[in-house]
């Protein structure tokens, strides 16, 4: 409710009416949410842990000889004077790289830790700042789905999850992009304000300097909040908002500067001949919003989304207005014109990332799914909170008790069918990365017992999974990175294994 809204009554003010405050959750609710979000985690859970099959593939191949010889300070000068310019991306890269194949298996388990950290404390402090309380579990159990939904629903999970070059850029990149808003949300003195400022320029130069895509949505978003805050913000938060985005926005503006200017990324538009392909022709932005078209088809026709919108409006019905809210406090923002506001910025974020990634992928855009994730945070985030408000809005009209638990029943049962949707996949991903680590490191032992017997070539057989690129593959066209993994097991050269006697 906005500033100068007629005051709509609601159930949670009827019982402090009577002098007893907002009832407690009932113990059989409280393990009714705890059973419920252990199918999310357990399930997340089981994600992490098959990263214990990772195993360096691609780019990689690359980055760990150099990251052995020269540390992490070496990959990120190769990064910005060299590859494409991002400091960011190079430090993360340089971070997990550090410990070769290590390094490789706890990604998957740490970064899904990291981004259901963050979107669990972005729920909780949307849920404080509303004025709201749940049962305790509630905001985990929300912040569980949208984390599964956005590692697991889309086409390829190795490529946006188990990937880490690819994650560190297009799917923590989003997550690390909200947990900016934390401080805002938590400010609440002028201490508070100052380093919700300072982290949003630190973390918008951060960002700016570790992915093209995720700083276009993020730009796209804040621009939004500058321009339409009259319309969408309550006056009293209106413009230390206005100014806190304008500062996120300086700060990807600087660090997108940094990247574009740098010499790798003038390397990188001249390897993939992008300069010879202008992003703004006519021709370009038609066949980006047909590539962009194509994709949405794919995302809106995934029906395990539909989980988000289940767990928000969970979140909804079990919500109750706290003590200190007072009977007619209103939110700081008029929820159905920011969800508009959200998926206007999440189409146009959408098709500008498209737009951008042309020049580079050209068609592949629609194989490419690791860039479709930059803009999909925000699009879980929006049927997450398009639940919520439909729970708030059951829960509000004064539904009979029976009717509730109904709604909550179906939402639960919603809930535990996305589970199930994601697991199915992952089970069946989880079996081929088995057997490709099975594959790799009986190849890495006598590639190692190889090189340690003096011998300067050896045979090096292709070991793919999920379309991932390797040495030879595509028929044997594909060369690259063979000369790497050379120097990996500091051998001269490898050689086509499938051609070895």
């Amino acid at each position: 409710m906005a500033v100068g809204a007629p005051r709509v009554t609601d159930p949670d003010d009827e019982e402090r009416r009577d002098g007893r405050g907002p009832l407690p959750a009932r113990p059989a609710v409280r393990a009714a949410v705890a059973a419920l979000a252990a199918l999310p985690l357990a399930l997340l859970a089981a994600a992490g842990a098959l990263g214990w099959y990772v195993r360096p593939s691609a780019d990689e191949w690359c980055f760990l000889p150099l990251v052995r010889d020269h540390g992490v300070a070496g990959i990120v000068e190769r990064f910005y004077a060299t590859d494409n310019g991002r400091l960011a991306n190079g430090l993360l890269v340089g971070l997990y790289a550090k410990f070769p194949v290590a390094g490789h298996q706890a990604y998957a388990a740490v970064s899904a830790a990291v981004m259901l950290g963050l979107l669990w404390a972005l729920t909780a402090l949307l849920l404080r700042r509303a004025g709201l309380r749940a049962p305790r579990g509630t905001a985990l159990l929300t912040a569980a789905v949208a984390t599964a939904l956005f590692l697991l629903a889309t086409p390829n999970t190795y490529k946006t999850f188990y990937w880490p070059a690819a994650s560190v850029s297009h799917t923590l990149a989003p997550v690390l992009a909200a947990g900016a808003a934390l401080p805002l949300l938590a400010a609440r003195s002028r201490r508070g304000r100052a380093a919700a400022l300072v982290t949003a320029l630190v973390a918008g130069v951060f960002l700016g300097t570790l992915s093209e895509e995720a700083s276009v949505v993020a730009l796209v978003v804040l621009g939004a909040v500058v321009v339409l805050a009259p319309w969408v913000l309550a006056e009293r938060v209106r413009r230390f908002v206005r100014v806190w985005a304008l500062t996120g926005a300086a700060g990807v503006a600087v660090g997108t500067l940094l990247l574009v200017t740098s010499p790798g990324s003038r390397n990188r538009r001249e390897r993939y001949d992008a300069e010879s392909v202008s992003m703004l022709a006519p021709d370009s932005l038609v066949t980006s919003l047909e590539l962009f078209a194509r994709v949405l088809a794919t995302v809106l026709t995934t029906w395990t989304y539909a989980g988000a919108v289940a767990a928000g409006a969970l979140l909804g019905l079990l919500a109750r207005r706290g003590p200190d809210a007072g009977p007619a406090a209103p939110p700081p923002c008029r929820p159905l014109r920011l969800l508009a506001l959200g998926a206007l910025a999440f189409l146009v974020s959408g098709y500008l990332c498209t737009v951008i990634t042309y020049p580079v992928f050209g068609t592949r855009v629609l194989t490419t799914e690791r860039t479709w994730n930059d803009y999909l945070l925000l699009y879980v985030l929006l049927l997450t909170a398009a639940g919520a408000l439909a729970g708030r809005a059951v829960r509000r009209a004064g539904r009979p008790a029976r009717a509730r638990c109904g709604v909550a029943a179906v939402c639960a049962a919603v809930c535990a069918a996305t589970v199930a949707g994601l697991a199915v996949p992952l089970y069946g991903l989880g079996g081929d990365m088995r057997a490709r680590a099975e594959r790799w490191d009986a190849q890495d032992r006598f590639l190692r017992e190889r090189a340690a017997s003096g011998a300067r070539t050896a045979p090096y057989t292709p070991n793919s999974v999920s379309r991932m690129l390797e040495p030879f593959g595509a028929g044997g066209r594909n060369r690259w990175p063979a000369d790497c993994v050379a120097d990996y097991y500091r051998l001269d050269r490898v050689t086509d294994g499938r051609a070895a006697p």
